[in-house]
């Protein structure tokens, strides 16, 4: 049994239904491990769990848990693998995803994702990584100059856009298409949700399919 939700980004707190799926789904609250997304942007120091968005949102939601735990490059590798081995739930905070996704390579992390239990959340960057593939581009306001498709850890079997509102018809369908030709691409709008529970995919607010170069809005 697997659970995995995929976060846009919420500007204030999770919605009712999402809250609702949350309390659902995350029974076991020991310890919650989250993995930042700017992982060498932290000066020596304990953390401040209250200025980390996502801990907020979870907070608003009243989902405590009795252990937290936050992993960057402060904290040696083998001690965040065992905190991830052992947590009830994981959250992938947002940020930069390329550099939370060589965090994760350098850190060896794949294999014990894959190995854990945990309920597993992804937030903007984190949810980009979470999914099979996604892409950075000129056209999203990365700074890269060509477009470039990354692999992520692969939970599930799509690939995961994520950013505010745009005209999706002319602007996402045109760097995502050629990554829609190998598989379902899941572009996400602002306070959107997907989870996927043992392999079902349920939508939360405005997200879109792109398939083989076509789009069509599955927000509900």
């Amino acid at each position: 049994m697997s659970t995995h939700y995929y976060f846009s980004w919420f500007n204030d707190f999770f919605p009712d239904k999402l809250v609702q799926w949350l309390q659902e789904d995350l029974q076991d609250r020991h310890s919650l491990v989250m993995i930042s997304a700017q992982p060498s942007n932290y000066e020596d120091g304990q953390i401040n769990f209250e200025d980390i968005m996502e801990w907020t949102w979870l907070h608003q939601a009243n989902l405590m848990f009795d252990e937290y735990h936050f992993i960057d490059y402060r904290m040696p590798k083998e001690e965040a693998r065992q905190w991830i081995q052992n947590a009830s739930v994981i959250f992938l905070c947002g940020g930069d995803p390329v550099q939370q996704n060589n965090f994760l390579a350098e850190y060896e992390l794949t294999d014990v994702f894959k190995n854990s239990n945990a309920v597993i959340l992804g937030a903007s960057a984190g949810a980009l990584n979470m999914s099979a593939k996604w892409v950075t581009s000129r056209n999203a306001a990365h700074t890269v100059e060509i477009d470039t498709i990354h692999d992520g850890l692969g939970f599930d079997p799509f690939a995961y856009e994520s950013h505010s509102q745009r005209d999706y018809t002319s602007f996402v369908q045109g760097y995502l298409s050629p990554l829609s030709e190998e598989m379902d691409v899941y572009a996400a709008e602002q306070e959107s949700a997907i989870r996927v529970k043992d392999g079902k995919i349920e939508i939360l607010g405005p997200v879109y399919l792109i398939s083989r170069s076509k789009i069509q809005k599955i927000s509900v």
